[in-house]
């Protein structure tokens, strides 16, 4: 396992809202006619802002789902739901053909797909491993998104709530017809959030192998959503690297600033 650490690189940029954004909140309203669902925020700020897990899991989540690398768990149970045969896999190739496939006295079959936990693949480096299962430290820091244009939207007279909107969303039942309304607070289209990540470099380490795949995931994230209810409109986003600089122990001890990463170019998606 590579210890000695080399460099620490850091990915600077913004993150902005293309439609309204609703990432980690409560689903319960904190007040008497708040919204059903509400976005997180900021204790001393009350602005409302991306966690840096909610970025990472998606990430990696989306990479993983890509290549096929996660840590799977096949049940097969009878009808008196006894486990008859329970296997571990640690990517989707690995299932055999037909394995999932019903047959003898084969009732259920239950999937658990979970992060990959191989330990060796480049997403497990950088996203890293459980120390329960191969101890492998992240190579990826993601810091929580803090709102940068919060001037904007507290000046706006079309927000519902200090920095959001609300948007109603009514469920109808197929046979009476009745209408169930329900609210979701939402960051609107136009905010703009920074974002910042960090990638520790080890002896050892695939430096641009790992800067790709951060890259990859954000790209993925893009073209994806990130937070609830991304397959109802919410959640695009567009992501824009300002910079990618590094320090190194040399910089460190001369207690220098960051330098531009020269050897690295930024995807065009990314720009």
């Amino acid at each position: 396992m590579a210890v000695k650490l080399q460099k620490k690189v850091f990915i600077s940029g913004t993150i902005q809202a293309v439609t309204g954004l609703s990432v980690g909140g409560s689903s319960i309203g904190l007040e008497i006619g708040g919204a059903d669902k509400v976005v997180v925020r900021n204790a001393i700020t009350n602005q409302p802002y991306i966690p840096g897990s909610s970025l990472k899991g998606k990430m990696r989540s989306l990479l993983e789902k890509f290549e096929g690398n996660m840590s799977i768990t096949v049940k097969k149970t009878n009808k008196a739901g006894q486990i008859l045969e329970e296997k571990k896999f640690n990517s989707l190739k690995e299932v055999p053909e037909g394995y999932l496939n019903k047959s003898g006295d084969v009732d259920k079959i239950a999937i658990e797909a979970m992060p990959c936990k191989c330990g060796a693949c480049i997403i497990c480096q950088v996203f890293g491993v459980s120390a329960e299962e191969e101890g492998m430290p992240a190579r990826l820091i993601v810091r929580d998104s803090d709102l940068i244009n919060h001037e904007e939207l507290e000046k706006s007279k079309n927000t519902d709530m200090p920095y959001t909107e609300v948007k109603t969303e009514v469920v109808i039942d197929r046979i009476t017809a009745a209408a169930t309304p329900r609210q979701f607070e939402r960051v609107p289209a136009g905010a703009v959030f920074g974002l910042n990540l960090v990638c520790n470099i080890y002896e050892g380490d695939d430096e641009n192998g790992i800067l790709n795949k951060v890259f990859e995931g954000l790209r993925l994230v893009q073209d994806d959503y990130l937070g609830g209810s991304g397959t109802r409109g919410y959640g695009q986003v567009k992501f824009r690297i300002d910079s990618v600089t590094y320090k190194d122990q040399d910089i460190y001890q001369q207690d220098d600033e960051a330098v531009l990463l020269q050897e690295f170019t930024i995807p065009k998606e990314l720009q």
